[in-house]
């Protein structure tokens, strides 16, 4: 199995999606200001635009993850980000994690970037597992999810506090034989 060091551009027919760099980050700051975005990612507060800055910067760096911008084909805009992270090579897993701003939204593109970024995690990255939490108050990010074969694994009860109310975490995952079952049927 190899590390997460190469930085791949994968192509698909509604998004492409690049490695992440610095000059992404107004197109990905204007998404993550999005109260709803926030919401649905459970993001709270700023980290400061050097910050953000110095973190894009590096992300061209890691072996232990995968940045990846969204460009919305259509526009030619990076409307989000797509991220493979917290790497077990023992156990051939990771998670993922998806921010689409509302200029990316409702078009399928974050369907197609899931499935593009998945493929590549187990078809060239030999990842045996892919997990994900997804609150319980965006539902429409779940469906993306099951298209691209995850399946609810579980509940994390009351994991997030937001505007005062308690929000369930749905944990999904797919692994490398429901990809392959998947693949089979297109």
């Amino acid at each position: 199995m190899t590390d997460f060091a190469f930085k791949p551009t994968l192509q698909g027919e509604l998004v492409e999606l690049r490695p992440i760099t610095e000059d992404d980050y107004p197109a990905l700051q204007v998404a993550m200001d999005d109260p709803e975005v926030a919401r649905f990612t459970g993001s709270r507060g700023e980290i400061g635009e050097e910050a953000a800055r110095k973190w894009y910067r590096s992300r061209g760096e890691q072996t232990d993850r995968l940045d990846l911008a969204i460009v919305d084909l259509a526009s030619g805009g990076v409307v989000g980000e797509a991220v493979l992270n917290e790497w077990s090579p023992e156990d051939e897993s990771c998670n993922f994690r998806i921010l689409i701003g509302a200029a990316g939204q409702g078009r399928g593109l974050g369907t197609e970037a899931t499935r593009l970024i998945v493929g590549y995690g187990f078809e060239q990255l030999e990842l045996h597992r892919i997990e994900l939490g997804v609150y319980a108050f965006n539902p429409r990010a779940q469906r993306a999810y099951e298209k691209a074969g995850f399946v609810v694994e579980g509940i994390r009860r009351d994991a997030l506090r937001w505007d005062g109310e308690w929000v369930d975490e749905i944990v999904m995952s797919v692994l490398a034989p429901d990809w392959q079952a998947l693949r089979s049927e297109v």
